[in-house]
């Protein structure tokens, strides 16, 4: 399993925007990006998280505890 595999990612659409908004509350504590389809808004947010993985496995971080689950937190994470 890949590092990134076990952070929860979501894109939904936002009425108020426009547009789709990707999400990884794991890391970040709103959207961190935005698109006009959702394929290619998730594709930019997995390489967002990607890049932050390698960014701080690069710097001898650690990485964030995955703690956010779809069936518990969806709603609260799409607010």
């Amino acid at each position: 399993m890949k590092p990134e595999d076990r952070y929860h990612r979501f894109v939904h659409w936002s009425d108020e925007d426009q547009c789709y908004i990707g999400y990884c509350p794991d890391w970040y504590s709103g959207g961190v990006c935005h698109g006009e389809d959702e394929e290619s808004t998730y594709a930019e947010l997995c390489q967002i998280v990607r890049d932050e993985i390698e960014h701080r496995l690069s710097k001898g971080e650690s990485l964030p505890h995955a703690a956010v689950r779809a069936t518990r937190d969806l709603d609260f994470v799409a607010a």
